[in-house]
């Protein structure tokens, strides 16, 4: 069994790539990550992968300040790999401090690495993964209508970003980085919004698109609009424009909210797999 890094991305997506694309919808964070570090979005990415005699076993992923990504292609041998990855990980001096993957795959990582190094860990974000193939046509919309962000929409957009992340516990960005995230995915016109009466009303994402697929995130409505219906009509307007695009759509979703959860359902999306966002105690 060996535990391979790869520094080059294109050598990593070699071997990594056949497996993801026969699983594009269940690992399209994977996958979509593995292409923007093919771009040169992220810097100092960690990739690797065991292999055992030709077999592919596992696969692992990380652009900090983002989590770990682990998928065991063999499950049968995952103990074997989270033993042989964990004193691997150690041995390099591989700062871990969150992992995200399949709900059963991440507790034992996080088990056998709390043995390993005293670090214990807890709940970041219980996830559902959901996929969508096509928007219920039946749907009651709320009044207004989707338009693509703009300039003169950034401020706001920038204001919603650090609020979305408040409200989902993720780590604060600094003004000066959200800034700059929004004017590169405003520039190329990933941001919808949903408008109505000349009020912007709740917004919705485009993120990491792969081959047949595409990833809605940053779902947000401000306090003040809520229980209006806007979310919900956002993700199915902008969710229907992209699967013009698609053939699939792909959100997670934070399964403490039962709201959320309930309207991507209504919308059609419908769960694919229980994911887990783990971090450690430093």
């Amino acid at each position: 069994m060996n535990f391979q890094r790869y520094e080059n991305a294109n050598d990593f997506a070699l071997i990594a790539t056949p497996f993801l694309e026969k699983n594009e919808d269940k690992f399209s964070l994977f996958l979509g990550v593995l292409q923007g570090i093919k771009d040169g979005k992220y810097e100092n990415p960690f990739m690797a992968t065991i292999e055992q005699d030709g077999e592919l076993l596992a696969l692992f992923q990380m652009t900090p300040p983002h989590p770990f990504n682990i998928i065991f292609v063999n499950e049968d041998k995952m103990e074997a790999c989270i033993d042989l990855s964990i004193s691997e990980l150690i041995k390099q001096s591989i700062n871990i401090e969150s992992i995200i993957s399949v709900k059963e795959w991440a507790y034992s990582f996080a088990e056998k690495w709390q043995e390993k190094t005293g670090q214990s860990f807890s709940i970041s974000m219980d996830q559902g993964l959901y996929r969508l193939d096509q928007v219920d046509e039946s749907l009651n919309m709320s009044p207004g209508s989707w338009r693509y962000a703009t300039e003169e929409d950034t401020l706001l957009i920038e204001k919603w970003y650090s609020q979305f992340e408040e409200d989902t516990g993720l780590p604060k960005t600094a003004p000066m980085e959200i800034k700059n995230r929004v004017k590169t995915i405003v520039d190329a016109n990933e941001v919808f919004l949903w408008e109505n009466e000349g009020r912007i009303v709740s917004m919705m994402k485009k993120a990491r698109p792969t081959a047949n697929g595409v990833t809605v995130s940053l779902v947000f409505t401000p306090k003040e609009e809520r229980k209006k219906g806007y979310a919900r009509t956002m993700v199915a307007a902008g969710s229907k424009e992209l699967l013009k695009e698609f053939q699939f759509c792909v959100l997670y979703t934070d399964m403490l909210n039962p709201t959320s959860n309930k309207i991507y359902q209504e919308i059609g999306y419908y769960k694919l797999i229980d994911s887990v966002h783990l971090k450690f105690e430093k």
